[in-house]
């Protein structure tokens, strides 16, 4: 197991920080969408499998990350960073992440007003 951790390092020792990136987005499955597709996400579709399955350009999806990150590093007070899912499977990830940078996490759904209604207590 060691020797394959090995191997794989080398074969990411020439890779760009970029490129190693988008590797382990690729490993992790990030690529993968749904069979539905808007006329909004049309542009971040890279292709279509024969399954019906679209595939998603990783490349502008690490763009977009990078500058959403950029984003979150330039706000002073962690505290005014709120992250959100109202999906199942996007509760963990919100957790430990508004963890990893002292926000607030939102998972599950969420009251309407929850950012714009100044009279509710959690404003």
């Amino acid at each position: 197991q060691f020797l394959v951790v090995l191997c794989k390092d080398f074969k990411m020792a020439n890779l760009t920080q970029k490129e190693m990136d988008i590797q382990m987005l690729l490993a992790a499955g990030c690529h993968l969408g749904t069979k539905n597709c808007n006329h909004q996400m049309e542009r971040y579709v890279h292709t279509r499998r024969q399954d019906g399955i679209y595939v998603i350009n990783l490349e502008k999806t690490w763009e977009k990350l990078q500058m959403a990150a950029r984003i979150i590093v330039a706000i002073e007070n962690p505290q005014d960073v709120v992250v959100l899912s109202a999906r199942p499977y996007g509760q963990r990830a919100v957790f430990k992440f508004a963890q990893y940078i002292g926000a607030k996490s939102l998972a599950g759904r969420h009251t309407p007003g929850t950012f714009t209604n100044q009279i509710q207590k959690q404003f």
